[in-house]
């Protein structure tokens, strides 16, 4: 826009056209602004949703980083993994690899005795040998039973003899997993199963008693899952914290809980399951979640109290009160915002959030290529690959000029605002780049949560907390989820581990003295 000549003109004329010029200015930052956010939310709802880097590369810009030139060879040999947009498509598994594990049952087919007559001489057949000629699953549905325990009474014939009186023992019979019910260690590992792992609200449990010809209530049902988590898990899970609390990497993150039933709330108030999970540092593998009904970061500083190593987290301020521990920062929250400002029109060319975009997928192009190294060699490469790019980076910030209150201006700030934590992963081989390790542990949680969509009771919420926790960490360790349930309520009511927590070191999801039965195909 053009400069007004405000020559000769009254003092007051010149003060009023420049506060028209301000509220002018104002009125188009604001028009810029809300058009960005409309694009924003149409893209959002029906464009594109992945982050993968083609969807912002053009021709023009494939030497941005001095990219190699792809070579055509008329002979190459074929992939094994069929490329596809959006993802590799593996090749298809053979029968033996889906069946690996299963048991095998042989059908034979026989001839009745008296069709084994030749057909030609009608002399008597005798078996020669057997042909496969195809296989088959069979599917056999769960069944239910009522164990009645009895304890057998014995009498000494000796003492009877010789005193008169008889001497009675009684044989001891397996502790009960709740007192006074009827729930045993496979039917509450299979509650908790269905709706820990396969998302089953129960109500639809409750139908699927029922169509078995047991009539459950959804009550009781949580009763068993609530007594379960408390009396059995519970212990476990504070142990596995502090295993957690000893890792050198730990990452952080929470999402949104809805709890009906809290005191002095409402029940629209949304409350936080918090989610913490050990770092890719080569030791066992651990996922703890806690129930919070705040966002408040002293949860955070709470839990951790007593870790001293890097914590990965997003950019949230509240983790700030986590003393004595490294903060690192997630480069794909900035990859995402990046993602969510570029423009749907405008040449991408042209647009600085396309190239901030790229610098984010160059750096996590560089970090898929080391992933396989040792942390020391990972250190080194980094130093070599990332740390160049990082600086080109920080230097092409400094051109930009985003406007403020914008999707881009937001990821300029986000950037320099958070560039300490950032850069952190360049210090240590163990560090990732991004949150993505608590973000995917979190993510059965949000499925889980789309079909039960609340919790009822904060005694619920706790126990679903905890549930998750072990359920998770038994599949981080390739555990059969169901099975180490069941293994758990079976042995821990005849573990003393109140008197020593020490026990509790055997039933840990990555326990070399877990059995067999309790692994994935072992």
């Amino acid at each position: 826009m053009s400069k007004i000549d405000l020559t000769g003109l009254s003092p007051e004329i010149t003060a009023y056209i420049h506060a028209l010029e301000t509220q002018l200015e104002k009125q188009t930052q604001r028009s810029e602004k809300l058009t960005a956010m409309l694009i924003n939310l149409q893209k959002s709802m029906y464009g594109q949703s992945s982050e993968k880097s083609t969807y912002v590369l053009g021709e023009e810009q494939i030497s941005l980083f001095n990219e190699a030139e792809v070579e055509y060879t008329a002979n190459a040999p074929e992939p094994e993994r069929i490329p596809v947009a959006g993802h590799t498509r593996k090749p298809k598994r053979t029968k033996e690899e889906l069946a690996a594990s299963l048991p095998v049952v042989e059908v034979l087919c026989e001839l009745e005795p008296e069709e084994c007559v030749c057909p030609n001489c009608s002399g008597h057949l005798r078996p020669l040998g057997k042909e496969m000629v195809r296989e088959e699953l069979q599917y056999i549905p769960a069944q239910m039973q009522l164990n009645r325990y009895y304890s057998q009474t014995y009498v000494c014939k000796s003492c009877e003899k010789e005193t008169g009186q008889a001497t009675i023992v009684k044989s001891p019979t397996p502790q009960p997993v709740i007192k006074k019910s009827m729930a045993s260690a496979s039917t509450i590992a299979h509650v908790m199963y269905e709706k820990y792992v396969n998302g089953m609200p129960l109500h639809r449990q409750e139908k699927d008693w029922a169509n078995q010809g047991v009539m459950l209530s959804r009550a009781t049902l949580a009763n068993w899952i609530i007594k379960g988590a408390h009396t059995w898990l519970t212990p476990l899970w504070e142990k596995m914290k502090e295993h957690l609390l000893k890792q050198e990497v730990v990452h952080a993150d929470e999402t949104v809980l809805q709890v009906l039933k809290e005191a002095g709330r409402k029940p629209s108030t949304d409350s936080r399951m918090w989610v913490y999970v050990s770092g890719n540092t080569g030791v066992k593998p651990i996922v703890l979640y806690e129930y919070q009904p705040t966002r408040s970061g002293e949860h955070a500083r709470r839990f951790l109290d007593g870790f001293k190593g890097y914590l990965q987290t997003d950019g949230y301020s509240g983790y700030e009160k986590v003393k004595n521990v490294k903060r690192c920062g997630c480069w794909a929250h900035l990859r995402r915002k990046y993602q969510e400002a570029m423009p749907k029109n405008t040449s991408l060319k042209e647009s600085a959030a396309a190239v901030g975009f790229q610098y984010c997928s160059k750096l996590f192009e560089i970090e898929n290529e080391l992933k396989e190294l040792s942390p020391e060699e990972r250190f080194l490469k980094r130093q070599e690959f990332c740390k160049p790019l990082l600086e080109a980076y920080l230097a092409w910030l400094n051109t930009v000029d985003a406007l403020k209150g914008s999707k881009l201006g937001e990821a300029i700030t986000y950037s320099q605002s958070q560039w300490e934590t950032l850069a952190r992963f360049l210090e240590d081989g163990r560090i990732e780049i991004s949150n993505n390790r608590a973000e995917n542990a979190i993510r059965p949680f949000l499925v889980g949560r789309k079909n039960w969509l609340f919790a009822d009771t904060t005694k619920g919420a706790t126990a679903s907390a905890v549930v998750y926790s072990i359920v998770e960490t038994a599949k981080a360790n390739k555990l059969n989820v169901y099975m180490y349930l069941v293994h758990l309520f079976t042995k821990m009511p005849a573990l003393a581990f109140k008197n020593d927590p020490s026990l509790l070191e055997t039933l840990l999801p990555w326990s070399t003295q877990l059995p067999s039965y309790c692994y994935v195909n072992k």
